[in-house]
This record gives structure tokens, C-alpha cells and sequence, in this order.
């Protein structure tokens, strides 16, 4: 009992406390959704970003979105299972993270610095470029999400802000690809490899319901690689902080260096 109130206050073996962890997170996805919603508001400009990108996509060949989007439309055996992939996909993240917090005490840190780095460095991105989905933006695209949506949330087919670029639908799927393969890397290589289809599959359900450009989905790449080097940055100079603070600990108590 005392070992798991201490897991809880404190932490053990090389985690953090349970509780403490717990509540900075939720304040932290709770002031990330504030902020989200407050972003990306601007329609016109929504729209104007969108047909810019659309002429890039177009000029360099990579304009599948209303091909792809007509093919799951036309399909609605296979529409189901893309709505519920993009509904519940939240599941995983959070299972994910839980998984390498008990798990793999060595990976969870860089995974959480990772995830908060994300959070951070997309809000300036969605302030700065509103983009309006394929959904609304392309003539003839299926908004297949709202069509066979089993949660019938009307804050989706009339949103408020307009915030598809990047995808965090795909930026979150390759967290957890990130996460999965930094924790089994070292001992099961092939199983590591596996979570990367998860982000493969969720880059085609984006495009096939309507809700995100291929150039979307580079910019969830850029973004999770971005991430990655800062949550990096920031551990190296948390662990010389760490250093600097122990050392003349040690050194006071006549420890030889």
C-alpha cells in the first residue's frame, strides 16, 4: 500500500507521480482545447488558403482528395468502419500513452515532451493558416463523417473554426507509431515497425472522408519530426539542469567526483 501511495505522490522506478502527471495533462488538453477553439476562425481566409493549396497540390500532381473521397462515398460498407476510425482514434492515443507510462518508464518521457511539443507548435500554425477542409472547400467532395456519423454531433456539420492543416488526426496517429517504436525497438524491431501503419491508415481515412489534403498530411510528418527535436532539446537541457543541481550536492558530502 505505501509503495503504490508513493507511485501516486511521488513516483518509483524512474516514473513520474501518477497524480501529478495526471492533473498537468489534463490542464494541458484543457487549455489546448480552449485555445483550438479560438483559432481558425476566419472563413473567408479559411477558403482563400484552401484554393491556394489546392493550385499547389494541383501543379505538382498530388490533387487526390475528390477521387479518393468519391470512392469511399460510393462505398458504404466501407464508410462505417472510416467514421468510427476517425471517431474513436482518441482511444488508442490515450491508450498509448497509459501503455508506455506503465510500461516503459525510459520511453514515457520523451513521449509526453513529444506530445506537449506537438500542442504547442500547432496552435501558431492554425492561428497563422486557417484551412477549410476538403469537405467544404472542394465541389462535389462527401462529407462522409457527417453522413454516417453514430455520435450525431451538429457541432460538426456546422463547425466554428477551420483548423486542417496540419492533421492532427494523422499527427496523433504517428505519436503513437512514435511512441510504439521507440518502446520496442530495442527488443521486438518488426513489432516496432507495425505502428506505422496506424498513421498510414489514418492518412488515407483523412483523405477518403473529406476532411484533409495530402499536403495535410506532409505537414503532420513535418510537424511530429519538429516535435521530436525540441522534446529532444528540451530533455538534454532538463537532464544538464538536473547535473548542475546534484553536483555540488555530491560534492558537499566530500562525494569524489
Amino acid at each position: 500500500m505505501r509503495i503504490r501511495a508513493s507511485a501516486l505522490i511521488r513516483g518509483v522506478g524512474g516514473r513520474p507521480a501518477v497524480l501529478v502527471e495526471l492533473l498537468l495533462l489534463l490542464l494541458w488538453f484543457l487549455l489546448f482545447a480552449r485555445l483550438d477553439a479560438a483559432v481558425g476562425k476566419d472563413f473567408a481566409a479559411a477558403t482563400a488558403n484552401a484554393l491556394a493549396l489546392q493550385s499547389t497540390e494541383h501543379a505538382i500532381h498530388i490533387d487526390i482528395e475528390r477521387s479518393v473521397n468519391g470512392r469511399l462515398a460510393g462505398n458504404p460498407v466501407l464508410c462505417q468502419p472510416a467514421v468510427y476510425l476517425y471517431r474513436l482514434y482518441y482511444v488508442v492515443v490515450a491508450g498509448v500513452l497509459v501503455w508506455v507510462f506503465v510500461r516503459h518508464a525510459g520511453v514515457y518521457r520523451q513521449a509526453r515532451r513529444t506530445m506537449v511539443a506537438m500542442m504547442a507548435l500547432v496552435l501558431p500554425v492554425y492561428w497563422a493558416v486557417p484551412m477549410s477542409p476538403p469537405r467544404f472547400a472542394l465541389p462535389g467532395a462527401v462529407d462522409v463523417v457527417a453522413r454516417y456519423d453514430f455520435l450525431h454531433l451538429e457541432s460538426w456539420t456546422r463547425p466554428t473554426h477551420y483548423t486542417a492543416m496540419p492533421s492532427m488526426h494523422v499527427g496523433w496517429s504517428l505519436w503513437c507509431a512514435y511512441a510504439v517504436w521507440s518502446a520496442l525497438r530495442g527488443t521486438h524491431p518488426r513489432l516496432a515497425l507495425l505502428a506505422w501503419l496506424f498513421p498510414l491508415l489514418m492518412a488515407a481515412d483523412v483523405l477518403a472522408t473529406g476532411n484533409h489534403y495530402v499536403l495535410d498530411i506532409a505537414g503532420s510528418v513535418t510537424l511530429l519530426a519538429v516535435s521530436v527535436v525540441a522534446a529532444s532539446l528540451w530533455g538534454h537541457r532538463h537532464s544538464r539542469d538536473t547535473c548542475r543541481t546534484t553536483t555540488p550536492t555530491s560534492l558537499s558530502r566530500g562525494t569524489n567526483p
